[in-house]
């Protein structure tokens, strides 16, 4: 089959210049827009999508507002983001792409499956490579979006004791699906640190996964067992002015900060997905509803990873 001359893609163009990922008129700066089918040049390969993931991150380009502080110093804009302004993203039909970048799919998933685990579970890989999981260790994770329910899944099939924590019993009843051999509904059960050490016997896990940041982070040290260590991934509640040096110090406990990945930590993962058959949760949109999907993804209303068929 010929490749089109045209085709289309997403773009990000700043309508509303709020900076604001709480703005009613943010999805006004997602544009759908027909554009020439891109030529791959040395070193280059054209990929035509079938699907494509958000990530949380997305938001941030969305509304041109950075999320990481290193980005607000080297001068971070949207034009030159991944997906914004002129440059190419994946929530386009056709990319061209370095070769060096590319990673064949898991032969037991779908397009749809497939493009959950780009970021998500190589990110997940590297969360719990801080420490050598081995049989019988505990893991927590936070939440069940789509890095927190690969950790779920890999940890499990390592032979990790996984306990989940999420915001509802639907969630809840999917981490289940996915591995997790104790749940917490931290809604319900505000100080779910105490829960955790209950569960351990007092003793505490061996491994949290921190997703939420500083809105979390005192929990998860005092969820984590003497001598453990709780890899920060992600920042998604807002900030709070506790000091937890003693407890870091006194508990002898690690935290390793863990920024992204590498193409090794994505080989990885395929690999793992292939070698046990794990399936990712998804949630798909049609191409023409991205819109429906950012918005998804801003409430948070949804389990594992949004999907959008292209």
């Amino acid at each position: 089959m010929s490749t089109p001359t045209s085709s289309q893609t997403y773009q990000v163009v700043l309508n509303d210049q709020s900076g604001d990922q709480s703005s009613p008129t943010l999805l006004n700066n997602l544009v759908i827009k027909t554009v020439a089918t891109p030529v791959p040049g040395p070193g280059e390969v054209l990929i035509r999508f079938h699907a494509a993931g958000l990530n949380y991150r997305d938001l941030s380009v969305l509304a041109n507002s950075p999320v990481y502080p290193i980005e607000t110093i080297s001068g971070y804009t949207v034009e030159t983001t991944l997906g914004a302004g002129s440059v190419d993203g994946s929530l386009t039909q056709y990319g061209v792409f370095k070769d060096q970048f590319i990673v064949k799919k898991p032969a037991n998933l779908s397009f749809e499956e497939a493009a959950a685990i780009s970021a998500c579970a190589s990110t997940a890989v590297h969360a719990l490579d801080a420490i050598e999981i081995k049989k019988g260790m505990t893991v927590l994770t936070q939440g069940t979006g789509g890095v927190s329910s690969f950790v779920i899944q890999f940890a499990s099939a390592l032979g990790a004791h996984v306990i989940a924590t999420s915001s509802s019993d639907e969630k809840l009843s999917q981490a289940k699906s996915l591995g997790a051999s104790d749940i917490i509904n931290y809604k319900t059960t505000p100080n779910w640190a105490e829960e955790v050490l209950r569960i351990t016997d007092g003793k505490g896990v061996d491994l949290v996964i921190d997703v939420g940041g500083a809105g979390t982070i005192e929990q998860s040290i005092a969820a984590t067992k003497l001598g453990g260590t709780v890899a920060l991934v992600g920042f998604l509640t807002p900030s709070t002015q506790t000091d937890l040096i003693a407890s870091i110090i006194f508990g002898g406990k690690t935290l390793k900060g863990i920024r992204g990945q590498s193409k090794k930590h994505l080989e990885r993962a395929v690999e793992s997905i292939e070698k046990h058959n794990l399936h990712p949760i998804i949630n798909t949109y049609e191409w023409a509803d991205a819109n429906v999907a950012f918005e998804d993804l801003r409430k948070g209303v949804k389990a594992g990873k949004l999907i959008i068929k292209v």
